[in-house]
């Protein structure tokens, strides 16, 4: 079993009896405990003598020993959380930590399907009966409209709540994030999808619930019920790969800037408040670009030695 610090016990009760922190996170304080009392055998210290000076040391051996950022920064939280404590309890008269930071963790890529994929979902439909129609209509107004999980199950039949879709004008209102309205252009194939539903409906829905899209109870439909009958219809349709919500609003994004490469109007379309939010999708479109260049550039890889 591997040394802990000193007072790393009393510590570790301390997280679970008055933290209530569960059984998987101790295990994680007790591996950057285990990290903090190797790193510091190593440069010849205690862990209570850590100073500044050592304690970046530390944390740099730790980088070039191929410890990912988001778990240098998870190691650094679990030791900040310690030497608090060590001062608390008046063990400790010095912050080692101070000015320490973990390097920043770059930003993960949103996951969105490829245009056939996605082409394949949305054209999918598992009959006439009402549910089926639902579900088609959910999966063309999260991925035909880009719109986010919320928004979709927020949508009323007619106007005066979170919004709606104007089908003569063929566009949707929805309160997004920051209780912003902002309207987004609906396709003909979710118009269709729409109409298919909303033409059976009243089979589902309760006379007096004002939602578009409804559960078998007859009320608004839940987020987790969307996500799974989402899933299923993913798996139907014979996709490789899970399926959720927010997969198809990046695959909308993606898709768009892919085709018209106007990041502004995605920005518009998504109701980001921030153009560097969107800015990721051009990473995703630079991997498309990458891809296409591999696999059909004659000069992209070296010719086979003979």
């Amino acid at each position: 079993m591997s040394l802990l610090p000193e007072h790393s016990q009393p510590y570790l009760q301390h997280l679970r009896v008055e933290r209530r922190l569960a059984e998987r996170s101790l295990l994680l304080y007790e591996a950057a405990l285990q990290r903090l009392q190797a790193g510091c055998a190593a440069l010849g210290t205690a862990p209570l003598g850590l100073r500044p000076a050592a304690a970046r040391e530390l944390l740099a051996r730790l980088h070039a020993g191929g410890l990912a950022p988001r778990s240098l920064a998870l190691t650094l939280s679990a030791w900040r959380g310690y030497y608090r404590w060590l001062a608390a309890q008046r063990l400790l008269d010095h912050d080692p930590l101070v000015g320490l930071r973990a390097p920043k963790a770059g930003r993960p890529l949103p996951k969105a399907l490829g245009v056939d994929d996605a082409v394949a979902l949305a054209a999918h439909q598992a009959g006439d009966e009402p549910l089926a129609l639902r579900d088609h209509c959910l999966i063309e107004l999260l991925y035909g409209a880009g719109l986010r999980i919320s928004e979709v199950l927020g949508l009323d039949v007619a106007p005066g709540g979170a919004g709606y879709l104007d089908l003569q004008a063929a566009e949707a209102l929805v309160l997004g994030k920051g209780g912003k309205v902002r309207s987004v252009p609906l396709g003909q194939a979710a118009i269709a999808a729409v109409q298919a539903w909303l033409a059976v409906r009243a089979q589902l829905a309760k006379p007096d619930e004002p939602a578009l899209l409804v559960g078998e109870r007859g009320r608004r439909l839940s987020a987790s019920h969307a996500r799974v009958r989402l899933a299923q219809a993913a798996q139907q349709a014979g996709l490789p790969t899970h399926v959720h919500p927010h997969m198809l609003r990046h695959s909308y994004a993606s898709h768009l800037l892919q085709s018209s490469g106007d990041l502004r109007a995605v920005q518009e379309l998504l109701g980001h408040a921030n153009i560097r939010t969107t800015q990721v999708y051009t990473r995703l479109d630079w991997q498309h670009l990458a891809k296409t260049y591999d696999a059909a550039h004659p000069r992209a890889k070296p010719k086979a030695k003979p």
